[in-house]
């Protein structure tokens, strides 16, 4: 197909303060996900003091073909333990109330990575109790155990994408697991019932509308609070490709059909991605 961006994609270029905002990230040497995995989104959301950390380094032990991210060798990775409190200072010095962390997935971690998650939330959390924390965590292998560190430290909300539908899992992330994925929120909520749990869906992959149905039903079977959807964008001509570009009509069905089957909140088009205007939903869930 074209890979020329439709219209409904160009945006305004990034503003002083989200240069100066970079220019902080760089100082204190924190990753973001629009640094880590090319979201188009930077120039807005910095505009506006919104960002997600990415933790445990940039580079992941899982080789999804969607992802920007840099992928591991066969070199050890380690952990940089300095990470939870470089991102404390970054969420200080922006003055941020709403704080996203998300990682790469680290399965060479005999926890996936989840004790560092509980240190940044406690340490943001010791900042101010009031600063609500979102984590959109990897599978973890779906260790009750690692699930239990990171909600022990008390997130607001606990995110994990199933990214697409089940059909494309062997063709997009072979290393995943959809029953997984879906078993990982459901255990969210077993294990704490008063969180909210959210999940996120790339179009375009390929899926069929009936497939993205089913995937919205087995979120909504997995307890699951508040759905986003947005457009794949290929990193690059080695990546999986883009099927289709969904025009923004088509996005608007989706919100209304996720509203029908159960979410509290639903955002979807073609430049939304899993912790856009997160803050915004998190509203949108309380006042429902």
């Amino acid at each position: 197909m074209n890979n020329r961006l439709p219209a409904w994609f160009r945006q305004d270029l990034p503003q002083d303060a989200a240069f100066s905002q970079m220019h902080l990230l760089s100082e204190l040497n924190v990753n973001t996900v629009c640094k880590v995995a090319r979201c188009p989104n930077l120039g807005r959301c910095f505009s506006q003091g919104r960002l997600t950390f990415v933790i445990l380094g940039d580079t992941c032990t899982r080789n999804c073909r969607f992802c920007a991210v840099n992928k591991a060798n066969t070199e050890p990775l380690g952990i940089d333990l300095d990470e939870p409190l470089r991102i404390r200072e970054t969420v200080k010095k922006l003055g941020l109330g709403y704080v996203v962390i998300t990682s790469v997935t680290r399965d060479d971690l005999e926890d996936g990575g989840a004790s560092i998650f509980s240190q940044v939330i406690e340490l943001i959390h010791a900042l101010n109790r009031e600063i609500k924390v979102e984590v959109l965590i990897p599978d973890f292998q779906a260790k009750d155990s690692s699930l239990q560190c990171v909600l022990d430290a008390g997130p607001d909300v606990v995110a994990h994408n199933i990214e697409t539908v089940k059909r494309l899992y062997p063709h997009v992330r072979a290393q995943a697991d959809y029953r997984r994925s879906q078993e990982v929120l459901r255990r969210v909520k077993e294990l704490d019932p008063s969180l909210i749990t959210k999940s996120s869906l790339m179009l375009g992959l390929g899926e069929t509308e009936d497939e993205v149905r089913e995937a919205m039903e087995d979120l909504i079977g997995a307890h699951c609070d508040i759905l986003t959807l947005g457009q794949y964008l290929s990193p690059s001509g080695s990546h999986y490709p883009v099927k289709e570009f969904i025009a923004p009509q088509r996005f608007m069905r989706y919100k209304e059909l996720g509203i029908i089957l159960g979410f509290k909140a639903v955002l979807s088009g073609p430049l939304v991605r899993s912790s856009y205007q997160a803050e915004e939903l998190y509203q949108e869930f309380n006042y429902v």
